[in-house]
């Protein structure tokens, strides 16, 4: 009888305990942003702005990318995963995602795709899957048009209205400030201000989050022709201000300040070097 009691209880205390465990759902998509803007547009020779919210109960085992001309009556493959294909007669792509994004509950998706030059103008179909670790997945779909840019012969303007003295001297706590506006004639793509190491030996052109401390990242504006900046970061602080904020490891040295602005038919400006120092 006692047994048959500890028995009952035992049945009862893992049903009660199951119970009580998350029911995993197919992952949510949201608050998408496809182009600068959300304009669901990109140029030949630039890169195409995708920032999305994604929650997966079961944690996510990757992102799909897939941007494809469809032909009617086509149907996008579901299970296929390659890397970047390029037709002679029209631009493909089909990219994994994993690396940050794979095994989180919530993360934000934010990639640039690059528009290869040789891209056709015309509307493609935007794809994007997610993918949880017990195989569920959920899709959404856009339509986005690739546009041929009309050069006008003219990029960006940086104006920077504030910044440290030459060489000035940041040790922790203190706060590393530079302003100023851009403007484009036809409307700006982005802006990038980072703290670059200036003995990394890093292009102008190549500086990115991947490589330097970011003060500033965005893609949103209300008026894409000008906009004003503030990019400020403290000394010591345990995360950058990237889209997604990714970990600081702080080292003493000599840095430069650089403001990066693609505008939105591919030409890209460039501020003078702003350099100070790091004395942890």
């Amino acid at each position: 009888m006692k047994q048959n009691i500890i028995f009952i209880l035992a049945i009862a205390f893992t049903l009660a305990f199951s119970s009580c465990e998350e029911k995993v759902t197919a992952p949510i998509i949201q608050n998408i942003e496809i182009g600068t803007n959300n304009s669901k547009t990109a140029y030949i020779g630039g890169d195409l702005h995708l920032e999305a919210e994604i929650i997966a109960s079961g944690k996510i085992a990757n992102i799909r990318l897939l941007i494809h001309q469809e032909e009617e009556g086509e149907e996008a493959p579901a299970q296929k995963i390659s890397s970047v294909v390029q037709h002679a007669d029209e631009w493909e792509l089909d990219s994994t995602y994993t690396g940050v994004y794979a095994n989180v509950k919530n993360t934000t998706f934010h990639e640039h795709v690059d528009v290869p030059s040789d891209a056709v103008a015309g509307t493609y179909h935007l794809h994007l899957y997610v993918t949880d670790l017990d195989g569920n997945q959920t899709m959404i779909e856009e339509e986005i048009t690739i546009q041929a840019p009309v050069a006008d012969g003219s990029a960006p303007t940086i104006t920077v209205t504030s910044a440290p003295g030459s060489g000035q001297s940041f040790t922790t706590g203190n706060s590393i400030t530079i302003t100023g506006n851009i403007t484009d004639i036809q409307g700006l793509s982005g802006i990038y201000v980072g703290l670059v190491s200036a003995t990394a030996g890093i292009a102008d052109a190549s500086v990115s989050s991947s490589n330097s401390i970011t003060l500033l990242h965005n893609h949103d504006f209300e008026d894409a022709k000008s906009y004003a900046f503030t990019a400020t970061i403290k000394v010591g602080a345990s995360t950058d201000n990237d889209i997604s904020p990714k970990s600081i490891n702080w080292l003493a040295g000599s840095y430069y300040i650089l403001v990066k602005a693609p505008a939105v038919d591919g030409e890209v400006s460039f501020s003078a070097h702003y350099p100070v120092t790091i004395s942890l």
